[in-house]
């Protein structure tokens, strides 16, 4: 029973087959020929990463609308990938539900009462699934890979930089991030160039998660200082933009990233160190946050906020809102109102409460529920745990075999293991600095699955 449900769960099925019989898939693969004399397409690796690369280099610092014809560029490049060269040996049960995700969010889309603007949202949510696909042709090269996320972990470092730098020197407040009420309410949360302390500690959580494992993976000593410092700078960042749901995030991200390096380093540590190792490390972090808890007034009084139901502004808020959402979603439960906050936008104030405006659900669940319905909550929920079962058994694999580009995905598995701590309270992360992370980290893990299926057939 249980290998029945691990092989529906994971589409453990022969789709390979399939595809090459298929009409849909005759498109792929057109322009082979052209592609063996084509001096462009030999480096198509390297130029995939360097759009990747500007993509990263440019979204926290961009408007909306360049990061969009950016993964437009992304997409065409994936596209002129895919027809000189069959995907079919890259394809992954992924793939196939991030397909099904995309599917029904177009059925959602052509059946919304704002059909205009959900066709609008579908647009955009494609060009990031595209994005993945890009991502998960082109970081199958260990030294590509590498260099990605070196990229990102240098960019991370002057983004938490400007944030710290705020800190210090001030900086105005772009909304009432505080309850006026609370004892923080003159406190300054810093934003980096981001322009929102809650996008910003998202943004810098898989930044950490990266700079953790870099420091286990670089191997001379400027570059594991390096690592240290990124690692020190990125969650101090996060701490000062008093950010809950970033907090929790990175608490998450610490956790699924010291247990995946506990299973990891297992075999080597002594049976007393085995035993032990994970223990003491988890009740000296505990130890460390109930004395920061009892020290510190910010962190007290954030971290009890939490718990103060509607006795927080922002919590009252968030609960008026999901009341609203819980109405639209009893209205169009099986298929939405269509995917994108443009659709959201446009529905929302026929159910809203009076003074509680909003753009998003406030909980990626919720907006995933009030987009496409349960139908298309059930399908993201399927890829959810799709994408870290595999991650989890490609980690294994990896590991096995001694490859140390392992690390990096457990770093990528953390960080999306704190970006969904988050989502669970907020929905920064479908803001494009942070969505484009999200799918940047599933095509790694995607990038490396058929190469665990080699390492089958070959042992």
């Amino acid at each position: 029973m249980t290998a029945s449900w691990q092989r529906w769960i994971f589409l453990q099925f022969p789709f390979e087959v399939w595809l090459r019989n298929s009409y849909v898939y005759g498109g792929f693969g057109l322009l082979a020929p052209w592609r063996g004399g084509s001096w462009m397409l030999q480096w198509a690796e390297p130029l995939g990463a360097l759009i990747i690369c500007g993509l990263l280099l440019l979204a926290p610092f961009v408007s909306t609308g360049v990061i969009g014809f950016l993964l437009l560029a992304g997409a065409a490049y994936w596209a002129l990938l895919s027809i000189s060269d069959p995907p079919a040996n890259y394809l992954t049960s992924i793939h196939i539900l991030v397909f099904l995700y995309a599917s029904v969010a177009a059925i959602a889309a052509v059946l919304s009462p704002v059909k205009a603007a959900a066709i609008s949202g579908l647009i955009k949510l494609c060009l990031y699934l595209l994005f993945f696909a890009l991502s998960a042709r082109v970081l199958r090269s260990p030294k590509i890979l590498a260099g990605v996320i070196w990229v990102y972990l240098m960019l991370s470092l002057v983004v938490s930089g400007y944030g710290i730098r705020q800190e210090f020197f001030g900086v105005e407040q772009l909304a009432t991030w505080n309850d006026p009420l609370s004892e923080l309410a003159n406190d300054t949360r810093v934003y980096s160039y981001l322009g929102n302390p809650n996008l910003l500690a998202s943004y810098l959580i898989p930044a950490i998660a990266f700079s953790a494992v870099a420091f286990l993976i670089w191997k001379t000593w400027p570059q594991k200082i390096l690592a240290a410092v990124a690692f020190v700078c990125n969650t101090a960042c996060v701490f000062l933009t008093d950010s809950r749901g970033g907090w929790l995030a990175l608490l998450a991200a610490g956790v699924v990233g010291a247990l995946m390096l506990y299973v990891w380093y297992g075999d080597r540590l002594s049976p007393f160190w085995r035993r032990w190792l994970l223990p003491l490390c988890f009740a000296f972090s505990f130890g460390l946050l109930a004395v920061a808890v009892v020290a510190v007034d910010s962190i007290r009084i954030r971290l009890f906020s939490i718990f103060s139901w509607r006795g927080d502004s922002s919590n009252n808020f968030r609960i008026n809102v999901w009341y609203a959402v819980f109405r639209m979603i009893g209205d169009r439960p099986f298929l939405g109102i269509g995917p994108g906050n443009d659709a959201f936008n446009l529905m929302y104030p026929r159910y809203m409460e009076s003074r509680f405006s909003a753009l998003s659900a406030y909980s990626v669940i919720l907006e995933t529920a009030v987009e496409i319905g349960f139908i298309g909550l059930s399908i993201f929920c399927w890829l959810i745990i799709n994408i870290f079962g595999q991650g989890l058994q490609i980690v294994k694999h990896l590991r096995d075999h001694h490859k140390q580009e392992g690390l990096w995905l457990v770093g990528a598995i953390a960080g999306m293991a704190g970006l969904m701590t988050q989502g669970l309270f907020d929905t920064v992360w479908y803001r494009p600095q942070v969505n484009t992370l999200w799918w940047l980290m599933v095509g790694m893990i995607a990038a490396y699955y058929p190469q665990i299926k080699q390492f089958k057939q070959n042992g």
